[in-house]
């Protein structure tokens, strides 16, 4: 009903509200003086008229959804292909990262297809009808409900979503993929640790090396209540992978008396009372640097685990989740301390921080 149908000066609540009728108006009063200014005639859209038109913009919209799809696949071979250390020139951006730049541009790509496909879908195709409706209580009645479920169906079946397979099955498609960026880039996250958390460069033969002094050490250059840090033989600072070897490898090497020690194992791995533990706390990893010469137990200064070295090294005080582990010890022909073996145990904080 438009502008010239409704009499002037009548009410706003005798007027139909909700019908979604274009162009109805009230007239301001002392009862309602905010006027309904009523909808605009509506306008149809080519696409509305002309069936070669919403194939155009069907066509358009599986386009945007097919370069979705293409991109996402471009992410994925950039993710697998492309040398972490390769770079490119960009202008004006300079010298970036091959595979940064690369995934960047197609998860954009992707996703910014998608968006676009779905506006223009709805812009062109959907209907643009607009509806007026009342304000209503919060709780939805049950005629509101099936009236949701209606206009939920008319929506879909005006979209064309059943009708029109190719936009239909281009976003199915472009949706599916475009989540497989997210699990691609989770592998970003560093290389799988596999099994090399449970060896070190520990091994049979290998000579203690005093991390001071960088010389071997005998039995006789470890004192009764000392402590001594050492490092497998071989091992330099100068090294690219020393951070990564001796975050493993780094020992606590102390001697006691051989009638103090409580642990069978303990004293059997031990060698006339110089017994060697693993410096990493089985907290979080910090190492272990306190050590309590009257008790013979050491603490970590993080977050204060205590351990007993005359009974394995096991937990006494604080967060710390097991004992340290403890190396094999005896000496070589020439009399300097050397490993019996590795670790027989991961070194370091809980197991699956250890892979």
């Amino acid at each position: 009903m438009g502008n010239r149908d409704m009499p002037e000066g009548r009410p706003r609540a005798e007027q139909p509200a909700g019908d979604g009728v274009h162009g109805a108006v009230s007239v301001a009063d002392e009862e309602n003086p905010f006027a309904d200014p009523g909808l605009p005639p509506h306008e149809h859209r080519i696409q509305d008229i002309d069936e070669r038109a919403a194939k155009r913009s069907e066509r358009a919209v599986a386009f945007l959804f097919t370069v979705s799809m293409l991109a996402t696949i471009g992410f994925i071979v950039a993710y697998l292909l492309i040398p972490n250390d390769k770079s490119i020139f960009v202008f004006p951006l300079g010298h970036l990262s091959a595979m940064n730049f690369a995934l960047g541009l197609t998860l954009g790509v992707a996703l910014f297809c998608i968006g676009a496909g779905a506006v223009h879908w709805a812009r062109t195709l959907m209907s643009d009808v607009e509806i007026a409706d009342d304000r209503h209580p919060i709780e939805a009645s049950p005629e509101v409900r099936a009236k949701v479920h209606a206009d939920f169906r008319q929506g879909a079946a005006e979209s064309g979503f059943g009708r029109r397979k190719l936009i239909r099955n281009t976003l199915l498609g472009a949706m599916a993929l475009v989540p497989l960026t997210g699990l691609m880039l989770l592998g970003g996250l560093g290389p799988a640790p596999g099994t090399k958390l449970r060896h070190t460069l520990w091994a049979k033969g290998k000579r203690l090396v005093n991390m001071n002094t960088g010389r071997p050490l005998r039995p006789e250059d470890v004192a009764v209540g000392s402590l001594t840090f050492a490092m497998p033989d071989g091992l330099a600072e100068h090294d690219e992978d020393f951070q990564n070897e001796i975050a493993k490898a780094a020992l606590m090497v102390i001697r006691l008396q051989p009638d103090d020690i409580k642990d069978k194992r303990e004293l059997d791995w031990s060698h006339q009372g110089v017994v060697a533990y693993s410096k990493i706390c089985t907290h979080v990893g910090c190492p272990i640097s306190l050590y309590e010469q009257q008790t013979h137990h050491v603490l970590c200064p993080c977050h204060q685990s205590t351990f007993d070295l005359t009974d394995g090294a096991r937990v006494i005080f604080g967060p710390a989740g097991h004992a340290l582990p403890q190396l094999r010890i005896g000496v070589d022909s020439e009399g300097y301390l050397q490993a019996l073996g590795d670790f027989e145990e991961p070194v370091g904080p809980a197991f699956w921080e250890r892979g």
